[in-house]
Order: C-alpha cells, then structure tokens, then sequence
C-alpha cells in the first residue's frame, strides 16, 4: 500500500538507491494508469504523489464511463489498490528535483533528502489554476465557482448561472453553459491581461441577445454567501446581482518545476490568440525533447478530463515499455557480440585458465628453476602481472542468468580475480565483497571498479580461501570455477561458502565437469565432480536448504588452434530456508 516517502529508501541495501525502470512523479489518473499499464508488463515502477490533486475540491468526478459520480479520492483509491496489487509501489512525498545521470537514467530526490533512480521518467504533475483575483473565488472554488460544462453543467442544470468575463472567450464561454441553464449572465468584469475594463463586438452582443444571455458592465468585487451557499455577486457599484452558479475561466499552468530543472520549458497555450496557460511539449505518446521523459495528463493537454488523463497515461506506459523493450534489445545484441568475442579471446589462454583458476588453493607452483618453487600467491601475481587482462571482463553468463531479478542485497564473490562478476553485481545495486588470492588482481579490480564508478560497493580482499574466510554472512555466495592441480580443499572451502549464507540467501557454484576434448593426458589425481557430487558433498542439513538448479550444460569453447568444441561444465544453485 501508499507508504511515506522515507521508508521507500529503507527496503533497499544500506548506503544503495533504490532502482526502478520507471519512476511516475504524480499520482492522479494519469499516473495511476500509466503506473498501472507499467506493473502489468512486469516493470518495476514507483508512483510519488504529492496528495495535491487539482480536483480535490470537487465532489465527484463525471463523465469516466463505469465511475460516473465517484468522489475523487475513491477514484484515486480504487486505482492505487489495482497499481499495488500488481507489485508496484507508491509513496506519498513530494519531489524535489530530478538529476541526470551521466550511466543514463535519472536520480529522483525527494523532500527530506531520500532518493531513488529511475530508467525512465513519466511526469504527470497536473495544473494549477490560477484564480482571478475577486475576493471569496478560491474558497467556492469546485463548489458553486466552476470553469467546465462537461465536469459540472448536469449538476447545475436550470440554475442561475453567471459567467465572469476575464478574457476574450468569455462569450463563448457564456454561449457553451447555456446549454444547460436558461438563466445566464455575463458579467463584463475585465476582458484583458491589462485588467482594464474590456467590451464585446456587436456581433458577440447579438449572438448573446438571440440566446437570451444578459450582460452586466462593471467589476465584480465579491461574492455574496448566505447559509453557505453563493447567493449573489457584487459590483464595485453596490449592486448584488443574485446568481447561484459562477463560472471563471482560471489560467492553466502546468506544474512543470521537476521538468524544469531537467531544461524542459513550458510552452504557453493559446486559445484564439488568447494565452490560457502553459503546457510541457510532447508528441502523442507524451514522450518529450528530452530522452526517457515521458508527460500526460493536464501537465501537456491542459483540457483533458479525467477520463482522457487516465487513456493518456495508459498510452503513454505502452510507448516507455516499448523503449525499454527496444534499449534492453540493443544492450542484449551488444552482450551477445562481445560475449562471443570475448570468448574467442578468452579460449585462447583457456588451457590455462581450465586448469588453474582456483584462486584459493596453497599449493607450491613451480617458477623459474633458479628461484625454487614459488607460492600460490607469487604464482598468480606473476600470472596477472603478465599481462594487461588476463580474462575476457566480462561476468560469467550462469551468474548473470541465474542472479537476474534477485533482489539487490549483500554478495560474496569468492576467487574474485579482475573483478567482472562483483562489478556486475555492484552495478545492480549489490553491496559486494570480492576475494582473490593474488594482490595484482584485486588492484586491478579495485581500478576497473572506480572506471565504473562502483567503487564505494565493493569491498575487495586477499584471501587464500583454504587459510582464510571472510567474515560475515550474504544473500548471495557466488564460487566460479574453484578448481586446483594442487592440495586444494575445495569441498572444505564450498562447505564454509554455504554456511556464510544468510536465511533466504544463495549459493550459486560453477565449475567443470570435465576436462577439455583437446587435453589428451588429463591430470591424475584431479577428480572434477558431477553437480550432484558437489551438492552432496556440501553436506548441507536437511530440511533447511532449498535446491534450485543442479544440472550440466554444454558451452562451444575454441582449442589452443582456435578450433571449435564442445566442453561440459555444471552448475548448483541452492536458497537457505
């Protein structure tokens, strides 16, 4: 349900923004139906509304098909209920500002200092209207003080209704509410910007004479109310002129300061050549000048009704969902490119990598026969220090299937290397520790991090995981490939892996099921097990974990002549209880 608007940044990690794929700034029908449009094609979304709608004053809204006479905050309730139900969120606040972020997207900051970020922007802030200046008008307002036949005339029908002239469409103003009143007067009052007293052509005098609508000159300075009804309106001359109805004609302005401070002016509105108030451009599906800003409602077509915000919000959602579709395509296309150019690259130094990334065992490597045998850890400093970038930078294709659309937490990511798997993780909102054996990798992560702007997420460490263990439980513990020609104790290091697993939380192990179809001597003595046998071996008690993938897979990984094959590799995904 609507919660305020701090406690929508205290569902997320600690010191991380909350992200979602549309944020809506405004909650009356537009944005309710644009949200709602948003939640049912699984899009994560956030509605903040101020609690200022522009027809709170009113009594019911008319004319919305099926809701005809519903007051409008049942309406609002009825929409947030159907929003909520579908997984989005609302939060009452109002919006400060919204900053572009240099990654793309926009950082919405809220009144008291909490934020969030947002893919996309749908601004549906309404008008304002702005009242002429008679004393009495703002307290009637949305009561007997009305400006649309179409919202209110049924209500009103058969009463007498006076028209207050303060612009050159008065007399059609006059000319539409007859319609449903035989008793209209138009009060001349001022007819320009100037507020000098204005006067009508003869042809708008014979118009109104052939509908029976009396004119009456002079300014009107009050309004008369007895028993709390409007019962009259005075001149400056004294008179009291006994009216039941008055209708204004306010000036529209759209609430445009979060799109202002993104460089998005307001254009101004004219009606005959008359400016009735100011709007945000957009095309018909409401997207604006400036990418990801979509806008609808009265914020960009100052005289639709309720129902025609609401089919406008809905239009609207439909054209960002299509964008995100379309930039998620694009960004797919592009993975799949370098994946399998990284690929090429990377199979290149596979038989290395195959037999070797642990990261984690303490084992004696051999060096250079003069030096003796060398440490693990002066074995992969050297390995790193070899070479600008020893593997491809990108993650690993089963964390990136099996961890999207988790939500964002704490993650563990053990035999960390360059760091492709914990930025990856930190750029979706994870807070990550990573560990590595060698410290050239880990410098080397730690300055592909701050490239990313990541840095502050990722809390890097040097480990020889079968020594040592970071401190401390996740929700998630990811292990790529942990294998050794050595003594590692793999079993022993995956056993303490799925105990720092927090309740709820997943251990994601990846690792080869065989050796390559190119190595003719496998290794003695180095057993890589099946997905069951590290299941098994995890020894995890039962009752209290949750198995969410064991299997095998087949990858296409080059030899060292740059010859396709096929290797098996397996992968375990298990969620404590």
């Amino acid at each position: 349900m609507t919660v305020q608007a701090e406690q929508a940044v205290t569902a997320a990690p600690s010191g991380v923004e909350r992200r979602y794929d549309v944020v809506v700034v405004g909650g009356g029908a537009a944005g309710l139906s644009g949200a709602l449009t948003l939640a049912r094609a699984r899009r994560s979304v956030l509605v903040i509304d101020a609690g200022r709608p522009r027809n709170a004053p009113a009594s019911h809204v008319h004319s919305y098909l099926t809701r005809d006479g519903v007051p409008p905050a049942e309406l609002a309730a009825l929409g947030r209920a159907e929003v909520t139900g579908y997984g989005g969120e609302i939060v009452e606040g109002d919006v400060v500002t919204a900053e572009r972020l240099d990654a793309g997207g926009f950082r919405v900051v809220l009144e008291g200092g909490s934020a969030v970020v947002a893919d996309r922007l749908l601004v549906t802030t309404g008008l304002v209207d702005e009242l002429p200046e008679v004393p009495g008008l703002a307290e009637r307002w949305g009561r007997e003080v009305l400006h649309c036949p179409y919202c209110h005339g049924w209500e009103v029908r058969d009463q007498a209704i006076g028209v207050l002239a303060t612009g050159p469409l008065a007399v059609h103003q006059a000319l539409l509410w007859r319609q449903w009143s035989e008793d209209v007067t138009l009060f001349s009052h001022t007819t320009t910007d100037s507020g000098d007293l204005g006067d009508f052509s003869d042809e708008e005098y014979e118009r109104l004479a052939a509908r029976d609508i009396a004119v009456v000159d002079g300014r009107v300075t009050a309004l008369e109310v007895t028993d709390d009804r409007l019962t009259g309106v005075r001149l400056a001359d004294g008179r009291v002129i006994s009216r039941q109805v008055l209708v204004v004609t306010p000036r529209l302005t759209a609430r445009s300061g979060v799109l202002t401070g993104l460089g998005l002016e307001t254009t101004d509105q004219e009606m005959g050549g008359y400016v009735v108030g100011s709007y945000v451009a957009a095309d018909p599906s409401g997207a604006t000048a400036l990418p990801r800003v979509w806008v609808d409602g009265n914020v960009t077509t100052l005289t639709d009704q309720v129902i025609a915000a609401a089919a406008a919000g809905g239009r609207a959602a439909a054209a960002i969902n299509a964008d995100l579709v379309a930039e998620e395509t694009r960004r797919a296309v592009a993975a799949r490119r370098d994946d399998i150019s990284a690929r090429d690259a990377a199979d290149r130094h596979d038989h290395a990598h195959d037999h070797a990334h642990d990261h984690a065992h303490g084992d004696a490597r051999e060096g250079d026969p003069a030096d003796g045998p060398v440490s693990d850890e002066e074995f992969w400093d050297r390995r790193y220090a070899g070479s600008d970038r020893v593997w491809s930078g990108n993650p690993n294709t089963i964390l990136v299937r099996e961890i999207t659309g988790l939500e964002p937490g704490t993650a563990l990511d053990l035999g960390c290397g360059e760091g492709a798997d914990a930025i990856w993780l930190a750029r979706r909102g994870w807070r990550v520790t990573a560990t590595d054996i060698s410290g050239v990798a880990l410098e080397r992560a730690a300055r592909h991090a701050a490239a990313e702007d990541v840095a502050d997420r990722i809390d890097w460490q040097r480990h020889d995981l079968g020594a040592s263990f970071p401190d401390g439980v996740f929700d998630l513990v990811s292990a790529h490939f942990l294998h050794s020609l050595g003594d590692m104790p793999r079993e022993k290091i995956l056993r303490t892996a799925a105990s720092a697993v927090a309740p709820g939380g997943v251990l994601l192990v990846v690792g080869h099921a065989g050796f390559p179809s190119w190595e003719r001597n496998p290794h003695p003595g180095v057993h890589l097990p099946t997905p069951q046998e590290v299941l098994e071996s995890l020894e995890l008690p039962d009752g209290e974990w949750e198995v969410l993938l064991c299997e095998e897979h087949e990858r296409i990984q080059n030899d060292p002549e740059g010859r396709p094959t096929t290797r098996t590799d397996n992968a375990l995904k298990v969620r404590r209880l």
